[in-house]
């Protein structure tokens, strides 16, 4: 193995297989060695009438909001060669979503600066203005209310065009290789994914949570990880690289 910061250390990437590839990669640039076992998995809304109604309408918003990179890209090519109104402004949970709406051809994308949440983004003075408007927000089914409720309770008229599911993998009964031996550390990329870890890894070998620090993305989801008994949950942040960053300065610490 590669010298570096993360020379001989073992990291659990649990983000959905198609995300997985730059974390790992820095992981791996770093000396450390990426162990990918997907929390989540994204999957194909099964009827997307819905979705297609509030598309065709979408010169009637004011505002559209995208909660994950996986919402950008779900949506734009489910809209395919739709012409996005002039008037829509464009507003993104967190930097990775941003980053991927300019790749897009997004510009002045409305998007909080570090921490990557509902809370963030309702605090943004475009956000605190809505009466009247009509906001749509595109997400995976089932997602948190907490951004809708809040700018509706705030006067705007606030629809939902869920574009893909997100879905626990399969596991089978079987301990997987990687997990008879000692991990270095664990990073879980939500509260969903953190929860279904747990129930992925709790009949294998439950001390996963008490082996290793586990990296976050959340203050909330470091607070779940406590309660489900994790010795060391450290928050992060959300994206690849505040990960990767997160990682070399423990082990860095550590030393």
């Amino acid at each position: 193995m590669s010298a570096g910061p993360l020379a001989g250390k073992r990291v659990l990437v649990t983000r959905p297989s198609e995300q997985a590839a730059t974390l790992a990669e820095l992981v791996r640039e770093a000396g450390g060695e990426p162990i990918l076992f997907p929390a989540i998995e994204i999957a194909p809304v099964a009827d997307l009438r819905r979705f297609d109604a509030v598309a065709a309408r979408l010169q009637q918003f004011d505002l559209a909001i995208f909660i994950s990179p996986t919402a950008v890209q779900k949506a734009l090519e489910r809209l395919d060669k739709r012409p996005w109104p002039e008037r829509l402004q464009v507003a993104a949970l967190g930097g990775g979503s941003k980053r991927e709406l300019e790749r897009r051809g997004f510009a002045a994308v409305i998007a909080p600066q570090g921490e990557a949440d509902s809370e963030a983004l309702l605090a943004l003075p475009e956000l605190t203005r809505v009466r009247g408007k009509g906001i749509v927000v595109f997400r995976g089914q089932g997602g948190r209310e907490r951004l809708g409720d809040s700018l509706a309770a705030r006067g705007a008229r606030v629809e939902y065009a869920e574009c893909y599911r997100r879905v626990r993998p399969a596991v089978s009964a079987d301990v997987p290789a990687w997990a008879r031996s000692a991990l270095d550390a664990v990073t879980v990329s939500s509260g969903e994914g953190l929860a279904n870890l747990d129930a992925m890894l709790g009949a294998w070998r439950r001390e996963w949570l008490q082996e290793g620090p586990l990296f976050v993305p959340h203050a909330r989801v470091a607070a779940e990880a406590a309660r489900l008994g994790a010795r060391e949950a450290i928050v992060a942040g959300p994206g690849d690289g505040e990960i990767a960053r997160a990682l070399i300065a423990y082990f860095r610490a550590a030393k």
